[in-house]
């Protein structure tokens, strides 16, 4: 079973929650598709890293072969590429690496060349398996890295995704099973969480919300939730305790018996054996 976590916004509790499911579950895959900032790791220390590099490939022109006739610059739907001063230039940050411009260029001017930008680290913390997406700082998609990222599953995997509704988190929940959504009880929080919902149902993805940090009811937000028929699985109170257990990169459920059976709870709801 695949479980995405995802959240409107940063800061709302997203990893918070994952990591803690997956010290729970033990016998699982946690990836973090945050690549541009991941942090779970931090939260589950892991051994025995292996690294693997994750490059994509861009145009390269050979300049003695071209004559210039611009079908490669035709062809981009991404407009990165342009033939100025009688040379081919390529834009590395918007190329998408569909390699269509070698394809369609008849006179083998344009070969491929790889290019790193950045790694998926895997480590291992007893049977628990962790996966870290890191992207290069500078680097203008961390896409490749998150579909390299989530071939290292397990039977139950635990998907962090990165915060909002942009591509990155679309690529990271497409294939889950199910969505936890991470929420905060406040203004702000409702109008992420809407745009959330929108996405999850784009994608017909059952999914319930974890409302984080809570304090006393909004009712705003709960009446949303019970218009779109989406439960509310969790309440996580807000508390200095575990604000100081969060900042010295403790799972909370190594130290609090209730959050714990809380947790356990929810992995039941959603059918996850330990």
């Amino acid at each position: 079973m695949k479980i995405a976590v995802l959240s409107g916004k940063g800061g709302t509790g997203k990893t918070m929650v994952a990591t803690n499911l997956a010290m729970l579950v033990e016998d699982c895959s946690y990836i973090d598709c945050d690549v541009e900032e991941p942090n779970g790791h931090l939260f589950l220390e892991s051994e025995k890293q292996v690294h693997y590099d994750v490059s994509v490939k861009l145009p390269k022109f050979d300049a003695n072969l071209c004559v210039g006739c611009r079908e490669c610059v035709h062809l981009c739907a991404f407009h990165a590429l342009i033939y100025i001063k009688n040379k081919p230039r390529v834009f590395e940050e918007v190329c998408h690496s569909c390699g269509g411009c070698s394809l369609v260029c008849k006179h083998h001017a344009i070969s491929e060349r790889p290019k790193s930008i950045g790694e998926v680290c895997v480590g291992q913390r007893g049977k628990l398996q962790i996966v870290t997406g890191k992207l290069n700082p500078g680097e203008a998609t961390g896409i490749p890295i998150i579909h390299q990222a989530l071939t290292f599953t397990k039977e139950v995997t635990l998907i962090d995704c990165p915060p909002g509704t942009a591509c990155a988190s679309m690529e990271s929940m497409k294939e889950a099973d199910y969505v936890l959504i991470v929420a905060e009880a406040t203004q702000f929080g409702l109008a992420n969480l809407k745009l959330v919902v929108e996405l999850v149902q784009l994608f017909h993805k059952p999914c319930g919300v974890i409302i984080n940090k809570y304090v006393e009811n909004y009712l705003p937000l709960e009446d949303y939730l019970k218009a779109m028929d989406i439960p509310i699985l969790m309440k996580i109170p807000y508390t200095q305790a575990y604000a100081k257990l969060g900042a010295n990169g403790q799972c909370l459920v190594l130290y609090d018996e209730k959050l714990k059976q809380d947790f356990l709870q929810l992995l039941r709801q959603l059918g996850v054996k330990r």
